[in-house]
């Protein structure tokens, strides 16, 4: 008995299926062609940059944490722990979103006049998600600025929740030195790195970063592409390290071509860690040795899960890195702006602050826009995100 009878499909469906008429394969192939077209000039866009060239690469070969073409974690590092899969993460992201992943309310913000601040002040004013402001020591500083109100290369599929664009590239004074963490999405912002170019004197970033930077108009000579463990003296009494993360990196379907990275930015009266994304490990207590005590760590607390707790830090574990940094203040980072994960929009902020009562480090969770004055380590922060819904 043939499989049409079982199935009770008819045999003409199935004939037309595997020997289309010459009319029908023709429309057939100019579709895939088309489709195959559209994907092509969607991914040459400017906005995916720019892979390292062959030049760069041959001097990522001899490197310790460079293999097979790819950059390396410290530790093994699978995309997905506990069991999961990208097949089931994608299944849970798209069809058992929790509630509330989004706020139905506006977000509170401040909007400051930046470019009037006193040279001599000692601030941060976050942006929301990773994107903050910093003015130390008479420099001006600024880390993965995204003013796009978009954390996706797809025109409206991730956008900013509402209030927390009140920033623009425009409203900045001009940049001493901007760091880049790595080159994802929402961190290396295509439309904010471009209007930026006119403001900003240095660029600090992991490897092969900088190819995407040069595409885009950034002149060599800006561009500080570093590798863990390197540092570089800035400015007098400035100097910058290259410290490792436990992350990924990539723009389209390439993978852990250019390094992701975290930065320990020492200024003439502190040290600040800037810690971009990261997972939990070992890394964290190795540079506490070597640089703390820390007066502010700067860390991933949002857009986590089980799924792939190896590249981002739980809030316990923010809490246990910033024990390992000798850290004085932390501020937790990477919430309250774009939707990355399942969990409620404001439970980074709820859980790490219930957390805190038993580690009780001093916490910095302002307002996005809020002026942080870094020399008052003694300000105890208002829950700003209670009652909203």
């Amino acid at each position: 008995m043939s499989l049409c009878k079982i199935w009770k499909i008819p045999v003409r469906l199935v004939s037309a299926i595997l020997c289309p008429p010459p009319k029908t394969m023709t429309t057939l192939l100019i579709l895939i062609g088309l489709l195959i077209l559209s994907a092509f000039l969607f991914l040459n866009q400017n906005k995916f940059g720019k892979a390292p060239d062959q030049k760069r690469i041959n001097k990522y070969a001899q490197l310790f944490n460079y293999k097979n073409g790819k950059f390396q974690n410290l530790s093994e590092t699978p995309e997905f722990t506990n069991g999961h899969s990208m097949i089931g993460v994608m299944y849970d992201y798209f069809f058992k979103k929790s509630n509330r992943i989004k706020p139905s309310d506006v977000i509170p913000s401040v909007k400051l006049d930046l470019l009037n601040i006193p040279l001599d002040s000692q601030i941060l004013v976050w942006f929301g998600h990773s994107s903050y402001f910093m003015q130390i020591d008479g420099k001006r500083i600024l880390v993965d600025p995204v003013f796009s109100g978009n954390a996706s290369p797809i025109p409206g599929t991730n956008l900013a929740f509402p209030g927390t664009d009140r920033y623009s590239v425009r409203d900045l004074p001009a940049i001493d030195y901007l760091f880049i963490t790595h080159d994802h999405y929402d961190h290396l912002d295509y439309p904010t790195i471009l209007e930026l170019l006119p403001k900003v004197k240095k660029v600090l970033c992991g490897l092969g970063v900088g190819a995407h930077l040069e595409y885009w108009g950034y002149a060599p000579d800006l561009l500080h592409e570093m590798n863990w463990y390197e540092s570089i003296a800035l400015d007098s009494g400035f100097t910058a390290f290259c410290e490792p993360a436990r992350h990924f990196s990539g723009r389209s379907f390439s993978r852990n071509n250019t390094l992701w990275a975290s930065f320990l930015l020492q200024t003439p009266t502190r040290k600040i860690y800037i810690g971009g994304d990261s997972g939990y490990d070992t890394h964290f207590a190795d540079i506490g040795k070597r640089h703390g005590p820390i007066d502010l760590a700067i860390l991933d607390n949002g857009q986590y899960d089980l799924a792939w707790q190896n590249i981002h830090n739980l809030p316990e574990e923010v809490l246990k890195a910033a024990h390992d940094l000798q850290a004085r203040c932390v501020f937790p980072v990477h919430s309250s702006k774009f939707v990355m994960a399942n969990h409620p929009w404001d439970e980074p902020l709820q859980r790490i602050t219930e957390l805190n009562a038993t580690w009780n480090v001093p916490l910095m969770t302002p307002i996005i826009g809020e002026m942080v004055n870094l020399k008052d380590t003694s300000r105890i922060f208002k829950m700003w995100w209670k009652g909203i819904n």
